[in-house]
């Protein structure tokens, strides 16, 4: 079921995992349970040390990558991706982003994430580490000037 998006401020931390992780828990893939936990630990921790906080999302290190579940973060001004479990799409506009489908996946990701609110999106895009597209589900919200 897809939820409504609220359009507002940009958007903050984000994760993604596959769609067949709800129906598939203790697999390879991230339930939402753990998605959500790990939304939880980067809001904090993009809160207390930013720029610490992006450098050990990129690096995956610190528990920031588990499985499928990573987190992706663009800024809120220019939609210009920060982090991203694609690391050669660094310093691409979020909003361009299109899945196979044809959804601007991106525009959504971009206007769903509200500080203090979490919001999901689901899309086809490829998992970490893979180049075929999977059904997603990410998990947004606002901190500061990261979506």
């Amino acid at each position: 079921m897809f939820r409504s998006l609220i359009v507002g401020a940009v958007s903050v931390a984000a994760l993604t995992m596959p769609a067949s992780a709800f129906a598939q828990p203790g697999n390879k893939y991230g339930t939402a349970a753990e998605a959500q936990a790990m939304l939880q630990r980067v809001v904090a921790f993009v809160k207390a040390d930013k720029m610490r906080a992006l450098a050990s999302f990129s690096a995956g290190a610190s528990g920031f990558k588990d499985r499928d579940l990573q987190p992706f973060c663009f800024n809120k001004s220019d939609g210009k991706l920060t982090v991203s479990t694609h690391p050669n799409l660094v310093g691409t506009d979020v909003r361009t982003l299109k899945d196979k489908t044809g959804k601007a996946f991106g525009e959504e990701n971009f206007r769903a994430a509200v500080d203090g609110q979490i919001t999901e999106v689901r899309y086809w895009f490829p998992r970490p580490g893979e180049t075929e597209a999977a059904a997603k589900i990410s998990y947004l919200t606002g901190v500061g000037d990261q979506g």
